[in-house]
């Protein structure tokens, strides 16, 4: 069935403007079905996993409102709050706004950790028509009496379930604790597992249902692959990997998933001493430095990010051309997020897993999760065929259970080749 052109929708003359210069005719699912019923004045829950296109399915009909019903904003109140789980999604949102609110008349602001929160109290003293959030420093500010959310008429809760992976259930609560009953809320999750539908039945009334993928589903243009291999194995075949997409004709950027912020640091020295420019982004750097990393990557001055789950959302770059799970997310849920930040915009992309032995339980998880095994690729010299046999079997054999990690028996007379960067 054809979409509903973005021409037939009953968006201001400012918004359609700004459509037409960017050259967006036909809305994507989320947005063709989220838009109409949000102009309606619905509460709406929303499953659409990232890159869907679900910011423009908010910020547009918010942006109308606005722009319909301008307001006397009081000092230390917004007339929206939108709460992300990271600065990198935050300034994500705003930037959204920017861009599609070009024509309208708003003021918005973007309150989170990580900088000085002079600039923030300073914008929020005159009021605000659109507050993008994270909750650690709105709650920082709400407790010291510089914002007040008594006026909020829209609320967005965006990327729940990665709210919650973090650890901010108690602060969401709080948040909505102090919100006007009187408001329209939305809700937006990549997955629906039961404590998220939970908190919805709390936070919105009688919302508008849109699911526009299977839960937990993974884009269909990603070329998913998963290595069998050793864990000292893993950096040279990261290497090798990093080579072929330099010497690629097109030139695609690449993020590596490290599961911890030591391990990125580490693995983003390694990469840079072996001659691939590389730097590393996690939730220890300041905010500043998380800017210029992602603004230098961008650019391709360093063609590989090596990132923790704090970038596996927020990073909305068209060229990430690879995605490397350098390890493998112990939260299932994480590894849709992660390689979906590639295939951007229809593009497509590759997203490769190296599995080590102590990992074949996440890689079972995550299996379990997508609801489709992930194909094999054995094409390299550090592939064990006795681990790939085991997980395909579902269970290890007590030969395997006496192996050594580091030490295991190779099949097919391959090589063992430790490469650079060990």
């Amino acid at each position: 069935m054809t979409s509903t052109p973005f021409e037939a929708l009953p968006l201001a003359a400012p918004l359609h403007r700004v459509l037409r210069e960017l050259e967006y005719t036909t809305p994507s699912p989320i947005q063709a079905q989220a838009i109409p019923l949000l102009l309606q004045g619905r509460d709406l829950m929303g499953c659409a996993q990232t890159g869907t296109g679900k910011t423009a399915g908010f910020a547009l009909p918010i942006l109308q409102a606005l722009h319909e019903q301008p307001r006397q904003i009081r000092s230390r109140c917004c007339r929206t709050l939108v709460l992300a789980p990271t600065r990198e999604l935050a300034a994500q949102v705003g930037k959204s706004f920017t861009t599609y609110g070009r024509y309208v008349r708003f003021s918005q602001t973007l309150v989170y950790g990580g900088v000085g929160q002079v600039p923030q109290v300073n914008a929020m003293r005159r009021g605000v028509d659109v507050l993008v959030a994270t909750p650690g420093r709105l709650l920082d500010l709400i407790d010291q009496r510089h914002i007040d959310l008594s006026q909020v008429e829209f609320f967005v809760l965006d990327e729940v379930d990665r709210m919650l992976d973090m650890g901010f259930l108690r602060d969401v609560k709080r948040i909505v604790a102090l919100l006007p009953a009187k408001r329209q809320s939305l809700f937006f999750s990549a997955t629906l597992a039961p404590n998220i539908v939970e908190l919805a039945r709390t936070i919105l009334r009688e919302p508008a249902h849109v699911s526009i993928t299977p839960e937990t589903t993974t884009a269909e243009k990603i070329d998913q692959q998963v290595c069998f291999l050793a864990r000292d194995s893993k950096r040279p075949l990261l290497e090798q990997l990093l080579r072929a997409q330099a010497n690629a004709t097109e030139q695609k950027l690449t993020i590596v998933f490290s599961r911890t912020k030591h391990g990125a640091n580490k693995l983003a020295k390694s990469l840079c001493a072996s001659g691939f420019p590389a730097d590393a982004i996690h939730g220890n750097k300041s905010q500043a430095q998380r800017e210029k990393a992602l603004d230098r990557f961008k650019k391709g001055l360093t063609p590989v990010l090596v990132a923790t789950d704090v970038a596996a959302r927020g990073v909305d770059v068209r060229d990430i051309g690879l995605v490397v799970n350098f390890d493998l997310p112990n939260e299932p849920e994480a590894y849709v997020h992660r390689i979906g930040r590639t295939a951007r915009a229809g593009a497509e992309g590759r997203a490769v897993s190296f599995c080590s032995e102590d990992e074949l339980e996440y890689l079972r998880e995550i299996e379990k999760i997508i609801k489709m095994p992930i194909p094999r690729w054995d094409a390299h010299d550090w592939h064990i065929e006795a681990l790939a046999d085991h997980h395909s079997r579902g269970k290890f054999s007590a030969a395997a259970k006496s192996k050594s990690p580091g030490s295991p028996r190779r099949s097919g007379g391959q090589r063992r080749s430790h490469g650079r960067g060990r």
